[in-house]
């Protein structure tokens, strides 16, 4: 195995040779896989009246062979053809019920045999479970019951969960609305059928302009299997086994019950598709049926969203964003742009808030109209909603109070920056009513906030109570050092009994059962650290500011023994940039000193067990005030944030910063060839499914309105693709060979290293198969830790620390 390992090393190592290589997968240190392979923690869930908690344990690293399974990519959906489900899902294996407050635990019996649990929904009354579970040839529907703690199948239904979870509870408790795979609906065609003809696209005159998407459909092959694995048809099923259709069958995308349960909504694609847009984009009719299956109304029939403007708060013309007013009986609302849906044409008022209630034949109430762009609506009472709205450009949001009584009485409650977390109410408290809809726990005027709170000295989560016509504000309860303590649900109100998940760097995360008023606090979990084997992570917040004045944080960790007077270390620094339109908060502290290390697959914290020094979450603002837009400046505030970084562990005499490498995944890909083309900081790189190239991305990306025609010199300037000439420090590629994220196409790290090697430089490209954007099987992200500590070994830990020059390459813009 040693001899194995030093082989492929010098492999690695034989830079003047450009060859494929015939790899099995490798394993990384056994320091390194003892953390990946950590269990995950459970999943909670707790039942609305505060007695029960249900954890979930949780599958963590399928094998490749499970991800190597037939896939179809359609439509922006990745489809498993034998399950006529989601292709990738992260799945429950087992559930168990923990009563409260005593912590009796009860294992629910009767479960499937190697079981695949996904979409775990309470019954209004929780007084059950139900949840799908996914065979290797169909998706089924279970039920589990409280009181006994035990599971069965609801026989004779397959679901179609191409679209997400596949059924919703009806508020009797007693029914189920689902999504059923169509009977008699034949063989599936064949998707490698020979083509009848070409594949034509055809636009004449309209402008019609579209970001960049994956797993489109390319032919007319394509839109055949569409066709056959989003068919589903409309069930009711009652817990007795009765069954019966509702409507007929379809492209059925949602299928939601009215809070009463007398009527269902319905949203069904249908034809022409298209070959540039995902189906979110396809035409839909949206119905009202009621439950003998007959319909009531239909709301909208809207045509193929192909011209809608490429800003990020655009939006289609026409009805949108339907959904059912969850506080009352049957009432639906919908949204409707008042500026052609383009966020650029002046208009005092953006988007207006319609109402109609059953039988849905009256003229449609005007409920609200906002100067922003609708976001979402929380509904409460007849007295109180909540309605957010925002705006793009200069990144504002606001909350409005609206009393549905009166028309004009929509009111700020919050008006503030996005991107200002200090000012942060945080999110409005929700709680499941009788009728198992979620809506605000309000007494009155009062309602309640859980936020993060971002503040000077880290995130300190907490509670508020908040009366809207006041604006007074109490706060019931606030995290304290040295934990980072979250809530998660609120209990009872009138006692102010909630839950919380509290960690520290030494302490896993877990679920804790407060008394605000008395202070009493009871453990509801204890999930042990899964890291144990190394020790104590030694973690700080280091804070500092870029030649600018902007004030930036990283998270540093060190290796577990490590003193002061070891010197300096290798660095692996990580990052992701971040555009923002004001300094001020682009200099808020990011993050808590008190939180656990979870060590996900793409984490750089592994490598404190290899003696590096590891500065996570590194701050890289891309700032642009004003009528300046961020990446104007985007290379001058890399290089500036990356430098300082570097200094300042320097200063703290942690970091060598002559053996610094430089990593990040997707946009932190993109910002890592950045960093090498433009700077001489770093010995080396490590650039995950990154996007090098801008003008493959013409439409805009990541933060970035602006299309290349009108601003080539930003796209330019920021493709490393364009400077691959000016690239000397070794660069490890690495991307999964079914990428489905936007714009970060597989071919842009095929056609990056082609234009690498063919200048000379020493890089080394590493195809995951069947990986997507994030990586999941077990052999990948071993492999993947193998190649980049090899990497890291190569060409950080044995290099030279010899000065490096001047951080700037002059020459390379």
């Amino acid at each position: 195995m040693k001899l194995l390992r030093l082989t492929v090393a010098l492999c690695i190592g034989a830079t003047s040779m450009a060859t494929a290589q015939d790899l099995p997968y490798q394993m990384p240190p056994r320091a390194i896989a003892m953390l990946a392979e950590a269990a995950p923690t459970p999943r909670v869930s707790f039942s609305s009246n505060g007695q029960w908690m249900l954890l979930m344990d949780v599958r963590d690293m399928p094998p490749i062979a499970e991800l190597s399974q037939p896939e179809l990519r359609l439509a922006g959906l990745r489809i498993n053809p034998r399950t006529n489900g989601p292709s990738r899902a992260a799945y429950v294996t087992s559930l168990r019920l923990r009563r409260l407050p005593d912590g009796k635990e009860l294992l629910i019996t009767g479960l499937p045999a190697n079981a695949r649990i996904s979409d775990v929904q309470w019954s209004p009354d929780n007084s059950k479970v139900a949840f799908t579970h996914t065979t290797n040839n169909h998706v089924e529907l279970w039920i589990a019951d409280v009181a006994s703690a035990s599971a069965r199948l609801v026989p004779n239904l397959f679901l179609n969960a191409v679209f997400g979870t596949p059924f919703e509870w009806v508020s009797d408790n007693k029914t189920i609305i689902a999504r059923a795979i169509v009977g008699g609906r034949g063989e599936a065609p064949s998707p490698t059928e020979a083509p009848k003809g070409p594949a034509i696209q055809q636009n004449i005159g309209r402008t019609a302009a579209a970001r960049t998407y994956q797993d489109l459909l390319k032919s007319p092959v394509d839109e055949r299997l569409f066709d056959y694995y989003a068919l589903s048809q409309v069930v009711k099923v009652g817990l007795d086994g009765r069954m019966a259709p509702l409507g007929q069958p379809g492209m059925i995308q949602e299928a939601t019950p009215s809070p009463s349960g007398r009527y269902v909504l319905v949203r069904t694609r249908h034809r022409p598709y298209s070959y540039t847009l995902p189906v979110s984009s396809f035409p839909q009719r949206v119905e009202v049926l009621n439950l003998e299956g007959l319909v009531v109304k239909e709301m909208a029939e809207l045509p193929l969203a192909d011209n809608v403007p490429t800003s990020f708060d655009a939006v289609p013309t026409g009805p949108r964003n339907f959904g059912w007013r969850e506080d009352a009986p049957n009432t639906l609302f919908w949204v409707e742009a008042q500026d052609g849906g383009n966020p650029k044409t002046e208009a005092a008022v953006r988007d207006k808030i319609f109402v109609v209630g059953s039988p849905f034949d009256g003229q449609p109430q005007e409920l609200a109209s906002l100067p922003l762009r609708f976001r979402d609506i929380h509904w409460g009472t007849d007295k109180l909603a909540l309605i957010e709205g925002y705006r793009w450009a200069d990144r504002k949001e606001t909350t409005w109070t609206l009393d549905l009584t009166v028309k004009t009485s929509l009111t700020p409650l919050f008006e503030r920056s996005s991107q200002d977390t200090y000012t942060d109410p945080g999110t409005p408290y929700l709680h499941r009513n009788a009728q198992g809809r979620p809506v605000l726990e309000t007494d009155g005027d009062v309602v309640y906030f859980i936020g993060t709170g971002a503040s000077p000295e880290g995130d300190r989560p907490f509670i508020d109570e908040l009366n809207v016509r006041t604006k007074k504000s109490v706060r019931w309860w606030r995290s304290e050092a040295p934990y980072y303590e979250m809530p998660v649900s609120i209990l009872d109100i009138g006692k102010r009994v909630f839950v919380t998940r509290r960690e520290s760097p030494q302490e896993a995360p877990n679920y804790f059962l407060r008394d605000a008023p008395s202070l009493k606090v009871t453990p509801l979990t204890k999930f042990p650290n899964p890291y144990a084997s190394i020790g104590n992570l030694q973690k700080q917040v280091l804070k500092y500011k870029r030649a600018d004045g902007v004030e930036l944080t990283a998270n540093l960790y060190l290796p577990p023994n490590y003193k002061k007077e070891d010197g300096p270390l290798p660095t692996l620094m990580e990052a992701y940039p971040v555009e923002f339109k004001d300094k001020k908060d682009a200099s808020q502290v990011k993050g808590s000193p008190y939180t656990f290390a979870r060590l996900t697959w793409g984490s750089p914290v592994f490598w404190v067990t290899q003696g590096y020094a590891v500065l996570q979450g590194t701050s890289i603002p891309i700032v642009g005030e004003g009528n300046k837009e961020p990446n104007d400046t985007y290379v001058e505030q890399l290089t500036a944030s990356a430098k300082a970084a570097i200094d300042e562990g320097k200063r703290l005499g942690v970091v060598d910063p002559n053996r610094v490498a430089v990593m990040g995944h997707s946009y932190g890909a993109f910002m890592t060839a950045n960093l090498l083309a433009h700077t001489n900081l770093f010995k080396a790189g490590i650039a995950r499914s990154g996007a090098y190239n801008r003008t493959l991305t013409p439409f805009g990306f990541q933060g970035e309105e602006r299309t290349y025609w009108q601003a080539p010199e930003v796209y330019n300037a920021m493709s490393p693709f364009n400077f691959a000439n000016k690239i000397k420090a070794p660069i490890l590629l690495i991307h999964g060979e079914a990428d489905n994220n936007s714009g970060t196409f597989p071919i842009q790290s095929e056609r990056f290293y082609n234009a690498l090697k063919g200048h000379g430089a020493t890089v080394r490209y590493v195809v995951l198969p069947a990986e997507s954007h994030g990586y999941a099987a077990r052999e990948s992200i071993m492999h993947m830790l193998w190649e980049m500590n090899t990497w890291l070994d190569t060409y950080v830990k044995k290099a030279s620390t010899a000065p490096a020059t001047d951080a700037t390459k002059a020459d390379a813009r």
